[in-house]
């Protein structure tokens, strides 16, 4: 459990800060760049959240949240084991596979795409597609990352497969209001 007692310590004042086996690397390495933006695609979850209202994808979004949290103490944990233990957190491949069934179950219940959607519609749906490009873009910080250091191959297609459901959880939100909002190639020229 985690335990602070004051928010702030000091030690990163000089821009360095801790890595969970101790060591210390600059705020703009890559590995920190990473954890920023999958940070910032917390907090967008949380805002679409508090978008959904009482909808129940609020609860799996919650969920969520938390294997994001995990995902972040993945990435701050340096090394090529990356096999969980009761002190080492790592996102494993039934998250992964997790967030395919329940896209697979969204994506059964609406209607196929036959165009690009563009990202709006009920405030919520906007919520999520805002949330699905800062995931993308934590996707694409951490695969930078990966350029550095070892990174976890299951934290990489967790973000991959999170940008998927964030879209599919979008359409699932706008299909209970009437439907996708969609593109019209060409329509303001």
């Amino acid at each position: 459990m985690v335990k602070l007692n004051r928010i702030y310590t000091r030690t990163g004042d000089e821009g360095m800060t801790g890595l969970v086996d101790g060591s210390r690397v600059g705020k703009d390495s890559s590995r920190l760049v990473a954890i920023g933006e999958v940070d910032e695609a917390n907090s967008a979850i949380g805002v679409a959240i508090v978008a959904l209202g009482d909808d129940p994808l609020a609860a799996d979004l919650t969920r969520i949240q938390n294997d994001l949290f995990d995902l972040g103490a993945d990435l701050a944990t340096p090394g090529e084991d990356f096999a969980p233990s009761e002190m080492v957190l790592r996102v494993v491949d039934s998250q992964v596979e997790r967030l395919e069934a329940e896209i697979d179950a969204m994506n059964d219940a609406m209607p196929p795409l036959t165009s690009f959607i563009l990202p709006g519609g009920t405030p919520g749906a906007a919520a999520l597609h805002l949330a699905r490009a800062i995931v993308r873009r934590a996707e694409r910080a951490t695969v930078t990352a990966a350029h550095d250091a070892a990174i976890n191959p299951a934290a990489l297609a967790y973000l991959n497969r999170l940008s998927d459901y964030l879209f599919v959880a979008a359409r699932q939100v706008n299909q209970k209001a009437g439907g996708d909002v969609l593109w019209v190639p060409g329509a303001s020229r």
